[in-house]
């Protein structure tokens, strides 16, 4: 596998706050975010560009909000089931998670322009519509796990390479600021084999084909409270605009275990080979707050059609980072390490800021009548623009960020049909271009939904299913070929819209 590949790795992404201070896994994760959007928006693939007139509109192009002629409210549950498959060495495993959630909370409130004596009430500023809104844009409910019989490498290769890295002395890699070299050593999974003219070199003593397996448990989310005003003119062209606060919260707690055998040198000074299990541990807790800015405008040429385009800034986030690593080893005559109750977990903080890239987003709608509508959303994301700064290592991040990231265009089709004057059917398609360069794939998004409206109430469910591919290393080598797993994930979620109308 590619070193800038593999520079995606879980365990060293998160190590120290200076020389393995990677963080560009974080910044794709914190950037993937979805449109906040009702259950109507979400039965039509989320293509809302050109479709004003309802409260996603708060959250993803505000010009929609000079469609309303009524204050409105409305609020969504949404029930989570995640089901992530993965292959590692050819060996197929799975991991299932459910979650119940709240999704979104949204309010209009009309408030239509008085209009003079004597002028045409069909032109000229018509309404100034003002909303709120609060939406879950991202979850990372998640179990993942993976095992196989690795025949390339151990982690006890990483653990040398760390211990040539940061030891030209035992002495200095005690002393190193990051742990793993000298816990390699410590645990016995590390010996030196001589030295060259910068120290000491280190190798491992494990043996190859050894059982591995990752399990990581994952919880948090992103969330979105959005201001908006959206402005009718003549029926014709609507304006909007809107600025978002934005948190996140993200909790990774995961266990790389290898068990195998190694060689030891016992105390006749023979070598021999005894069984060892192995655990690496890390947890992670990241927060964060940021805001982005959204402008849009929907034009009608005509009754039937309309076309719409919004622009998402990026959002300027201020994000604190919490690690904690730790590893334990026990072999087969007894021997623990750490020994007895000692603890050597070491944690580490770090604040930083990220950009995440901007969006643009274009729409086209079409009309049939009243019995129903067909639209389509194409929408450009530049991954590659992300950024950070604020902390030791973050021209190195950025660099990885620039070659291991895209950009994107993303594609939603949906269509809604009315069934009955009281009952409407929903479908649509999403398709997210993959913003990594040679690994993983797009996320595909289908989705369908009924609704049913009367008099001042409304209520919408929808199913979607998302699915992606996505490559994930449990650590990396330089020397040999990251072990590398494919996951399948796979999302069917449900939710459910309550409005009013007021």
């Amino acid at each position: 596998m590619k070193f800038n590949y593999a520079l995606v790795v879980i365990i060293t992404c998160m190590v120290t706050q200076n020389i393995y201070a990677q963080y560009n896994q974080d910044a794709l994760r914190f950037s993937r975010f979805d449109r906040g959007s009702t259950s109507r928006i979400k039965g039509i693939g989320n293509a809302s560009t050109a479709i004003g007139g309802d409260l996603s509109s708060i959250s993803t192009n505000p010009a929609g909000l000079g469609f309303f002629n009524g204050s409105e409210f409305s609020f969504t549950p949404e029930y989570n089931f995640s089901d992530i498959s993965s292959t590692y060495f050819n060996q197929k495993e799975s991991d299932k998670k459910k979650q119940a959630n709240f999704n979104n909370a949204s309010v209009v409130f009309h408030s239509a322009q008085r209009i003079p004596k004597g002028a045409d009430p069909t032109k000229g500023l018509l309404s100034v519509n003002f909303g709120l809104s609060w939406n879950r844009t991202n979850n990372f409910y998640d179990n993942i796990y993976y095992a196989g019989f690795n025949p390339n490498n151990s982690i006890a290769d990483m653990f040398a390479e760390r211990a040539y890295d940061d030891g030209p002395t035992i002495d200095a890699l005690k002393k190193a600021d990051s742990p793993l070299g000298f816990w390699g050593y410590e645990h016995f999974l590390v010996d030196t084999i001589g030295h060259d003219a910068s120290g000491l070199l280190y190798a491992p003593v494990t043996h190859l084909n050894s059982s591995q397996s990752m399990t990581q448990v994952t919880t948090g989310g992103q969330n979105e409270f959005n201001l908006a005003v959206g402005a009718n003119y003549s029926n014709k062209l609507y304006v909007g605009m809107s600025l978002a606060f934005t948190n996140l919260k993200y909790n990774s707690t995961s266990t790389f275990a290898e068990e195998g055998n190694a060689d030891f040198v016992d105390a006749n000074n023979v070598q021999r080979v005894r069984g060892y299990k192995t655990f690496f541990d890390n947890q992670q807790t990241t927060t964060g707050n940021g805001f982005n800015l959204k402008l849009g405008f929907i034009y009608k040429p005509v009754e039937s059609v309309q076309f719409g385009a919004s622009f998402t800034s990026p959002t300027w986030y201020s994000v604190e980072d919490n690690t904690t690593l730790g590893l334990e080893t026990f072999y087969t005559n007894g021997d623990k390490y750490p020994i007895g109750n000692q603890n050597e977990d070491e944690s580490f903080e770090q604040n930083y800021n990220l950009r995440t890239p901007l969006k643009v987003s274009g729409g086209l709608a079409v009309f049939i009548e009243k019995k129903g509508f067909i639209t389509a959303d194409l929408e450009y994301v530049d991954y590659a623009g992300m950024h950070m700064s604020g902390y030791d290592g973050a021209a190195q991040d950025n660099k990885n960020i620039k070659e291991l990231y895209q950009s994107t265009v993303n594609a939603r089709i949906g269509a809604e049909g009315r069934i009955t004057p009281n009952v409407y059917l929903r479908a649509g398609y999403g398709y997210l271009g993959n913003p990594e360069k040679g690994i993983g794939g797009a996320t595909t998004n289908i989705s369908g939904g009924i609704g049913y409206r009367i008099s001042n109430f409304f209520v919408d469910a929808t199913y979607t299913n998302v699915s992606r591919k996505q490559n994930v290393y449990p650590y990396e080598v330089y020397g040999s070929t990251s072990p590398e797993a494919e996951l399948k994930r796979s999302y069917n979620n449900a939710y459910l819209t309550v409005g009013f109308r007021f």
